[in-house]
């Protein structure tokens, strides 16, 4: 008997000797390992700018295209060149045939390079007729680069356009070609200044007809824009890289000039736009305010707000948080909404607008919205709750 409490003795006092070397946190210890820290908070607790991971936001989702070749079932020719000489091989694109056909799908799936799959557009399609592809983003995303990789030439035309609103208005973000006056109305490589940071321009790189295949286009939302290097301290370049969707123009084909000799049936196969994939790299808008998106309940994706911040892009304080403005997160800065104090006197509170005004009797300041109310007396828990960070 003396020996078995002997051992429970012992047992209790490895037990407190263990709690004591990890500080209290024994218990909690697998806990914690399998909740990783918050990246919104620092180890003492306090706010600090967390961003989404950054994300090809293209990768899996829909593209509306203009024009999909096989349908009807039409026959297309890869060129390919030796020296001097220029050979096609000819082949079919048929809707209706998984193994023939060259889906929009094809657009934003796995880039497989020892499995290249290829959107491909009807062939010639030419100037003044154009080919669209449309992408929806799901939210509101700040764009760092769009690219497109080509399985035929690259265009010698095309435009680049973004859209802040759903795909209801559509502002420029980039033109290339080998005739910016001509096709787009623009000077060739313009510089951007202070004054034009919010300009696309048009430029000739990227537009030769070689290589014929696996040519690449890279637009960067930030090169060559001046502050660039204090994007934190400019709306204006926060502004120009956000977007809901991108669409894609191919202006014109490039062509060796022969689709109107004598055999300009086979030279007309062998031009079209056909792209192995799409990419659109950059992050949930979430202001500095989130470190991830999620799915409401409605399945749209929407920032996973912290700092007291509320809205699909963490763009407002959350009820009764208005002691001091909404501001985007910086580096230095986390910006965190305060909270109203009113000595939880919220209940009565008059609604007005989204700030902290004078309190109900015996508060310092009532919380506000936008309309002219009366909050009711469940609005009132929730503020005392709020503020007493239950």
């Amino acid at each position: 008997m003396i020996r078995i409490v002997e051992v429970c003795v012992t047992l209790v006092a490895v037990s407190l000797l263990v709690k004591g070397a990890l500080g209290g946190y024994g218990m909690s210890m697998f806990a914690a390992q399998s909740s990783p820290p918050d990246p919104c908070y620092d180890e003492n607790g306090n706010s600090r700018r967390c961003i989404p991971d950054f994300v090809n936001s293209a990768f899996g989702k829909d593209v509306r295209v203009s024009s999909t070749c096989g349908t009807p079932v039409a026959r297309y020719c890869v060129m390919t060149e030796k020296g001097e000489e220029r050979t096609r091989d000819c082949h079919t694109c048929d809707a209706g045939d998984p193994k023939k056909s060259n889906p929009p799908a094809y657009l934003t799936d796995l880039n497989n390079p020892h499995n290249l799959t290829c959107w491909k557009s009807e062939n010639y399609v030419q100037y003044p007729q154009n080919v669209t592809l449309t992408l929806s983003l799901g939210k509101t995303f700040e764009v760092t680069y769009v690219s497109l990789q080509f399985c035929s030439p690259r265009p010698e035309s095309m435009a680049i356009f973004k859209s802040m609103d759903y795909g209801k208005s559509w502002v420029p973000f980039q033109f290339y070609s080998t005739q910016c006056k001509k096709m787009y109305n623009k000077q060739n490589k313009a510089a951007i200044t202070k004054q034009n940071e919010q300009e696309a321009i048009c430029t000739d790189s990227h537009t030769d007809m070689h290589p014929l295949t696996g040519g690449l286009i890279a637009f960067s939302t930030l090169d060559g824009r001046p502050s660039a290097h204090d994007f934190d301290n400019s709306p204006v370049l926060q502004d120009w890289v956000t977007a809901t969707d991108i669409k894609v123009t191919f202006s014109r084909l490039h062509t060796f000039g022969d689709e109107n000799e004598d055999d300009s049936e086979l030279a007309r196969d062998s031009y079209f736009y056909a792209v192995s994939d799409l990419q659109v790299g950059g992050r949930c808008k979430c202001n500095g305010h989130a470190s991830k998106c999620v799915k409401d309940r409605e399945g749209n994706l929407v920032c996973d707000c912290k700092h007291n911040t509320a809205g699909p892009e963490c763009d407002r304080c959350k009820p009764f948080h208005y002691d001091r403005p909404w501001q985007r997160a910086t580096a230095r800065e986390a910006n965190e909404c305060v909270a109203c104090h009113c000595n939880l006197h919220a209940h009565g509170a008059v609604v007005s607008t989204w700030s902290c005004t004078s309190c109900p009797a015996g508060g310092a300041a009532e919380s506000v919205s936008t309309a002219v109310t009366t909050l009711p007396d469940a609005t009132a828990t929730t503020a005392r709750k709020a503020s007493s960070g239950t």
